[in-house]
């Protein structure tokens, strides 16, 4: 089993980088793999609504590393999203990731567990995480729970390592998932299926 986390900031090595080797560490420990991907620091292009990605199974776009990560997502079994604050918000690049990689490839990450992990120097924390966490909530996932916000602070990635409550809540991040994961894979072979996909019906608010 493996978990694929997503390095959103234009830092390789920064202060989200260094939130997700403490989940990385952690989930070692209780026998799960992982692996962290960093976005880079390229232009990723936003998603222009094209719909050709559900017909390719990819993105129609190959100039970036989106269905470089996809494929990646094809055969990870949990996923972490990992963004600093940009503005009150996650960078740009990642909001872009997101959009295109939940696109074209969300129906390989359904009713796997995720969670959202968001870094700032002071301030702008929830209102990023909340954006992270409709991507998951849209998509039938299973959220993974922690001890309070996925949050990390510091300006630098020594100073992430002294914020001792958010280190302690990426540990759980870490616990929980691997958690999830062990109970998923117990409960193959034992008759209980994914549950019956609700077909969804599509209203506009102006007809």
């Amino acid at each position: 089993m493996k978990v694929l986390m997503i390095n959103g900031s234009p830092h390789e090595k920064g202060c989200t980088y260094t939130a997700l080797t403490v989940i990385a560490e952690e989930l070692k420990k209780q026998g799960v793999d992982s692996e962290i991907v960093w976005l880079g620091n390229v232009p990723v292009r936003g998603c222009i609504g094209c719909g050709a990605c559900k017909n390719l199974g990819r993105c129609a776009f190959d100039d970036d590393p989106i269905n470089s990560i996809g494929a990646k997502i094809k055969t990870a079994y949990g996923y972490i999203f990992g963004a600093p604050v940009h503005y009150a918000s996650p960078c740009g690049a990642m909001v872009s990731a997101m959009d295109r990689l939940f696109a074209a490839f969300g129906k390989d990450m359904q009713f796997k567990p995720a969670a959202s992990v968001v870094s700032a120097r002071r301030a702008g924390t929830t209102a990023s995480y909340d954006v992270l966490n409709k991507y998951i909530g849209i998509n039938n996932m299973i959220a993974v729970p922690s001890t309070y916000w996925n949050m990390v602070h510091g300006n630098c990635a020594e100073e992430v390592l002294k914020d001792e409550e958010g280190v302690t809540i990426m540990r759980a991040i870490a616990s929980n998932t691997a958690w999830l994961l062990k109970l998923l894979e117990n409960a193959k072979g034992t008759g209980l299926e994914k549950p019956v996909i609700i077909a969804k019906v599509k209203t506009n608010f102006i007809r």
